[in-house]
């Protein structure tokens, strides 16, 4: 065996099997411990390569090598540690885990090390889950999300020294405008629905364009039924099979919506009804505040506005994919078409820039584009 110096950068030994072994020794930046990093090559030049590659990382504060330990392993491990800790919302981490499990946790990356991840590994999987799957695109950018952030974390925590995911493109999600109904086939949605306990809820929606969640987490002391204001300070949804009110997840969505005095008249008869139905139920009824409940006073679960919606778009001969969120669609259509600037359409609606506003709604009717070509001839004299 023979044993060559690296330019000051370490030793390189040839070995009795025949490849050459290069070694150099650091102290470690965090722990202050001193350590030693082996290299192997067939040739002595690809050991001297890869030495020099392993110190060029130490020198940069990077890991001499990436973790041997594989994609599934980390994503357990990140998802149990790093995103539970993460201030994400309830449902943020639960769709996240799901994905991971379903997705990352298994299938043909699972198994690849983080050492051996390669950007094509990534492109292998999104292709796996595009033909193979059937995953439509807004899946697909969920689940590269997802990897793309543990695999970030996994460079902060010295496990790898970048991240392969961020040199591969994420999957292009075409947006769609939203499906809105007419003002005539809103009126006969909304008398269909006239039977339902949620009827009012419902009408509501259709009137301030809310969210279900938020809708259903509305609580009497977010109302203020004399100056005519609604606050939205929460929405409910379904997180581990139980369901949670929290905060909504960005601070426009958190916002004010005045109510018209229709709004304001249902609501105080609203509040009458209740009433009635908390003195029935007397020591059953959970006193939750919110406006909307079940009939012990409990928090309503929104799939039960949908399924009202659903049922009463049938019966009222609309399409199929009619539903609550076709009710915040049609408010924001009606105040576009009627001349609402973009940026208060956005504010009432919750969104987070107007450029969201325009790219969902971003259509008119052909009446409305008939009327401002017309207007414009108008103003030009022609």
């Amino acid at each position: 065996m023979g044993t060559r110096r690296a330019n000051g950068e370490g030793t390189i030994t040839h070995r009795a099997d025949g490849r050459w072994h290069g070694r150099v020794a650091y102290e470690d930046p965090v722990t202050g411990e001193r350590k030693r990093i082996s290299v192997y090559g067939k040739t002595a030049k690809e050991a001297r390569t890869k030495l020099a590659a392993a110190r060029k990382r130490i020198e940069v504060g990077q890991p001499a090598h990436d973790a041997k330990v594989t994609v599934a392993e980390w994503l357990n491990t990140w998802r149990t540690s790093a995103l539970e800790v993460s201030d994400r919302a309830a449902t943020t981490k639960a769709l996240y885990t799901s994905l991971s499990r379903k997705h990352l946790e298994q299938g043909p990356m699972s198994t690849i090390t983080l050492d051996r991840l390669r950007p094509n590994d990534i492109e292998t999987l999104l292709v796996y889950l595009r033909d193979d799957q059937k995953l439509a695109a807004s899946s697909r950018r969920s689940v590269y999300a997802v990897l793309r952030q543990a695999l970030d974390t996994a460079v902060r925590d010295g496990l790898l020294a970048t991240n392969p995911a961020t040199r591969v493109q994420r999957p292009r999600v075409e947006r769609q405008e939203a499906v809105h109904i007419s003002a005539t086939d809103l009126t006969a949605l909304l008398r269909a629905t006239e039977a339902s306990r949620y009827h009012r809820a419902i009408v509501l929606v259709a009137g301030t364009g809310l969210r279900r969640g938020e809708a259903c987490a509305l609580g009497w002391d977010d109302l203020d039924l004399t100056e005519g204001l609604l606050r939205v300070r929460g929405t409910v949804s379904r997180v581990g099979g139980r369901l949670v009110v929290a905060a909504p997840k960005t601070d426009r969505s958190r916002r004010t919506v005045p109510l018209s005095i229709e709004l304001v008249a249902m609501l105080r008869a609203h509040r009458t009804t209740q009433n009635a139905e908390r003195l029935r139920a007397g020591e059953h009824w959970v006193n939750t505040g919110r406006v909307f409940t079940t009939e012990l006073g409990t928090v309503v679960d929104p799939r039960n506005l949908l399924r009202v919606v659903e049922s009463a778009a049938k019966s009222a001969g609309l399409p199929d994919d009619v539903g609550v969120h076709t009710l915040r669609h049609s408010a924001a259509v009606a105040w576009l078409e009627s001349g609402v600037h973009i940026k208060a359409v956005a504010d009432l609606l919750g969104h987070s820039s107007i450029a969201i506003t325009g790219d969902i709604y971003g259509h008119t009717t052909d009446q409305t584009a008939r009327s401002a070509i017309s207007g414009l001839s108008k103003a030009l004299g022609l």
